[in-house]
């Protein structure tokens, strides 16, 4: 039997029929100059990420982890060297005890706004879980109760940024300036670096001293400059998202100006104690090993993402972005148009998934969202969607997001896998496949 022969054997021993497979492979074949540029891009920031660690001289040591105050953790302090190395900044807060990517964008904001300033937002609405922070849906211990206030600016209907309105928005009150490169749960296209650099020198000409911060979630290593390269004063992100290389269990990332970061360490730890404490507790090596694995696992992710889109956009889906534009983050959208067809494409990234593979995913009320959510996710790592993942709300136009995968490999059988869901369902015929 051939190698091929024996592939199509295995695709069928996991439940892949050979039209879905068949058609998948098409699909791929007519993708190949884009993976090869993917990869140059990787390839640029695997340099960029050997040649940071090699400079600060990262060691075995590094790997050991600290406990209680964590006071003189080399590791620690040398991972956040590196990280700001890698995104050319002057410092950078990378910890364990920031739980999440909304957890690092909390502390970042509290730190560094006081009763009175003003929040603007130039790129329309921010993320679900960044609304009740930000006090645009009442929640507890929001920044509204403290007297910081909001207000956004939505991008005009082609996506391009209402510069007019921007001018307007911006006051003696806006102390800070929050972008959301990805689009969450929307319909918007993801920000390039270019553009967000383009709307930073916008914002700064008008009034120099505010804060910009860029919400990088799902960006990190998709192009070969970050936000901080192009103005931005704070990045952040999770570590189980891109960064992380999903070796990290946990944690965050604040990288930018020392000043914003520092106080963005002293809302995370106590004022006056900021980035000197904060134990690591053995995830150090985890923390530089999956960082020096990003740029190639974010390459996988990302040809998974473009894969997805090819599919789904032969079969009439709407998809975002389409199949040939250009990437800025690891996330792909698909219109599925009805309840069952999200439900259906999410059990099948389920049932692709090394972990809790036998199990289905249901919407649920999840906290931070104000509609039901129904996420796919068998991961090494809790909640981990640098890994193969898919959710959605179940909102209309029932729109999926799905993104990661550890290796290309298994990115495109989750594809496959949620493509021959909704073949097993009648939601998709074989002979639209042909």
């Amino acid at each position: 039997m051939s190698i091929a022969e024996e592939i199509y054997s295995m695709y069928e021993k996991m439940e892949i029929s050979r039209e879905v497979l068949d058609y998948g492979i098409r699909a791929e074949n007519s993708l190949a100059d884009r993976f090869d540029r993917i990869d140059k891009v990787a390839e640029y920031n695997q340099l960029k990420v050997l040649h940071a660690m090699q400079k600060n001289h990262v060691s075995e040591a590094h790997f050991s982890g600290s406990t209680g105050y964590g006071y003189t953790d080399i590791g620690r302090d040398t991972l956040e060297q590196v990280y700001a190395d890698v995104f050319h900044t002057e410092t950078a807060l990378v910890r364990p005890q920031i739980t999440c990517g909304t957890h690092a964008l909390t502390i970042a904001l509290a730190g560094n706004l006081r009763p009175g300033d003003e929040i603007l937002s130039p790129v329309g609405k921010p993320y679900d879980t960044l609304q009740g922070i930000i006090g645009m849906r009442e929640c507890p211990g929001s920044l509204a109760e403290y007297g910081i206030t909001y207000r956004q600016v939505d991008l005009l209907s082609d996506g391009s940024f209402d510069y007019d309105c921007i001018r307007t928005a911006i006051n003696e009150k806006t102390k800070l300036v929050t972008i959301q490169r990805s689009k969450g749960y929307d319909s918007r296209p993801t920000l390039s670096v270019e553009r967000i650099g383009e709307l930073i020198a916008f914002i700064k000409s008008i009034k120099p001293e505010v804060i910009c911060m860029v919400d990088n979630c799902y960006g990190e290593f998709v192009e070969t400059i970050e936000p901080s390269d192009v103005g931005a004063d704070m990045v952040v992100g999770s570590l189980i998202k891109n960064p992380g290389g999903g070796l990290a269990p946990i944690g965050g990332y604040i990288a930018g100006r020392e000043e914003y970061v520092n106080q963005a360490a002293y809302r995370l730890t106590a004022p006056g104690l900021g980035k000197e404490l904060g134990a690591t507790l053995g995830v150090n090596q985890a923390f530089y090993q999956g960082f020096f694995l990003a740029p190639t696992v974010t390459a996988g992710a990302l040809k998974g993402a473009i894969f997805a889109a090819n599919l789904y956009e032969k079969l009439g889906y709407k998809v975002i972005p389409n199949g040939s534009e250009e990437r800025y983050d690891i996330i792909q959208a698909v219109e599925m148009g009805t309840a069952e067809g999200l439900i259906a494409f999410c059990e099948g990234i389920q049932a692709a998934a090394p972990v809790d593979s036998y199990v289905t995913p249901e919407p649920w009320d999840m906290p931070g969202y104000d509609s039901q959510v129904i996420m796919a996710a068998g991961a090494f790592v809790s909640g981990s969607s640098i890994e193969l993942s898919a959710d959605g709300p179940l909102r209309e136009p029932y729109t999926v997001f799905f993104q990661g995968g550890l290796t290309w490999n298994h990115a495109r059988f989750g594809i496959l896998r949620s493509l021959q869901s909704l073949v097993d369902k009648g939601i998709v015929k074989i002979s639209d496949l042909c």
